[in-house]
């Protein structure tokens, strides 16, 4: 989880600056500031139980979701606001980290909510899981106590953002249906107004 979150750190940080509403060190700093408190409440495997262990890692995930969000918002001004002049390296480059950072956002929110999250998942509770993972289906081929980990989450939000749909694992419940479809629409929109801008299919300001 830390490796994921120091990655779209490094994105935002040399991701080009055009178009930022604030200067490119306050978010990622903020995300790491989280990580640490997060780390020092929790340190190692993050499994306690309870919602008090859960508010550093929420924190986290909400602000690299505001983030995410307001960049893309941002970008689509950029993109479509013929008095600007932007250059193709700042239209890639930013679409590619904020789709990045996107996966590892939402990756955050199914870690952290399903199961009651990790701390639950890693005492064997036996809250409602929100995702049916292949190894669900076929428990014979999976290891005896099998939980899922942050790296089935992060896998799960990859595809989920590549398909813009379930592929191996599928949501059974409402708010993995919703968060899957945010996830699927802002990779969409970030994936439509990057590769039309770039083929000239939108109007918009010259890129150099």
């Amino acid at each position: 989880m830390a490796a994921a979150v120091l990655v779209a750190i490094i994105l935002q940080s040399t991701a080009p600056e055009n178009g930022r509403l604030v200067p490119w060190w306050i978010v990622p700093a903020i995300e790491l500031l989280l990580l640490a408190v997060a780390m020092i409440r929790d340190p190692g495997r993050i499994d306690r139980r309870g919602p008090g262990s859960q508010r550093a890692t929420i924190a986290l995930a909400a602000a690299m979701t505001i983030a995410t969000v307001v960049g893309i918002a941002v970008l689509i001004v950029d993109i479509l606001d013929t008095n600007l002049i932007v250059t193709a390296n700042s239209i890639l480059g930013r679409g590619a980290a904020l789709w990045v950072t996107n996966v590892i956002a939402f990756s955050f929110w199914y870690w952290i909510f399903d199961r009651g999250g990790p701390g639950e998942r890693a005492a064997g509770s036996a809250i409602a899981p929100s995702f049916a993972f292949p190894e669900n289906a076929t428990p014979e081929l999976a290891p005896d106590g099998w939980q899922p980990r942050y790296h089935d989450y992060l896998y799960l939000s990859f595809t989920n953002a590549t398909a813009f749909s379930p592929t191996d694992t599928l949501p059974i419940q409402a708010w993995a249906k919703m968060a899957m479809l945010a996830e699927s629409v802002l990779s969409l929109i970030t994936a439509i107004m990057v590769i039309a801008r770039a083929i000239n299919g939108l109007p918009g300001p010259p890129l150099t």
